[in-house]
């Protein structure tokens, strides 16, 4: 008879028998304790107090807090993913908070802390782009676009710096063509990155190696215009000389289409 009195009372107040009654406590200082986990670095306790900021305070401005400092937490915890989600739903549910700034912040970041060596690939690079010039896009007078745009201009560097890699395989394996798309594209869109000097000679290289002079001469004409003291200028001038050729621009040349104004 006892046992089933026992049984009942756990029911009615809506756990089961040997756990402790639920008991709702105040959300300052559930978020408070969650701070003090965080503070002692045992991210996994305060992820969860976060959760129990928002599951006791659903619609409390602390329930606000705690879903984008899930996130940081998640961050902090090189928990990439997690804090993606995070910050997305962070995002999704309160898209007109003071806060979403700093939620397309760290999912950028996220992003960013996962970019791998030039020899992997570099999907994530290509978000973390994406995300970043989100953030610039959206908060331009913001401290974050600011951190963003110095982490932009390394992203697009790391980008060239595959294409380079990938073109200078090409290259060395005898297939110009390929190697020129790669060399190519970095002209194209990266061309502000310490990698286009270097994009040009090759350019060079693989025309000359093509027979295609004409726009070897112009790869090499336009790398000395821009880069005239670069070591990379020096190596085609002196292909061009060995063909008996000199730099020289084409005006109807792809490459002077893209750096235009620069000619």
């Amino acid at each position: 008879m006892a046992a089933t009195v026992g049984l009942v009372l756990a029911l009615l107040v809506g756990c089961a028998p040997g756990e402790e009654p639920y008991v709702e406590r105040p959300v300052e200082e559930l978020y408070n304790e969650a701070m003090d986990s965080l503070l002692d670095e045992d991210f996994e306790a305060a992820v969860a107090d976060f959760a129990e900021v928002e599951r006791q305070h659903p619609y409390s401005v602390w329930a606000t807090r705690a879903q984008i400092m899930s996130a940081f937490v998640y961050y902090q915890s090189n928990r990439y993913d997690d804090a993606i989600a995070a910050a997305g739903r962070f995002i999704e549910l309160h898209p007109g908070n003071r806060d979403a700034a700093y939620g397309y912040f760290l999912i950028a970041m996220s992003y960013y802390e996962q970019i791998s060596d030039v020899g992997r690939d570099q999907r994530t690079t290509a978000l973390a782009l994406q995300a970043l010039e989100e953030v610039v896009r959206r908060f331009p007078g913001s401290t974050y676009a600011r951190d963003a745009r110095l982490k932009i201009d390394l992203t697009r560097d790391h980008l060239a710096g595959k294409e380079m890699t990938v073109g200078r395989y090409y290259l060395r394996r005898g297939n110009p063509v390929a190697a020129i798309g790669r060399f190519r594209k970095v002209v194209e869109l990266y061309q502000t990155t310490s990698h286009a000097a270097e994009a040009l000679h090759r350019l060079t290289e693989a025309y000359l190696a093509l027979g295609v002079s004409g726009e070897a001469q112009t790869a090499a004409a336009v790398l000395g215009h821009n880069y005239p003291g670069s070591r990379w200028y020096q190596h085609s001038y002196a292909l061009l000389v060995d063909s008996d050729l000199k730099p020289e621009a084409d005006e109807e040349s792809w490459i002077s289409r893209v750096f235009g104004d620069l000619l």
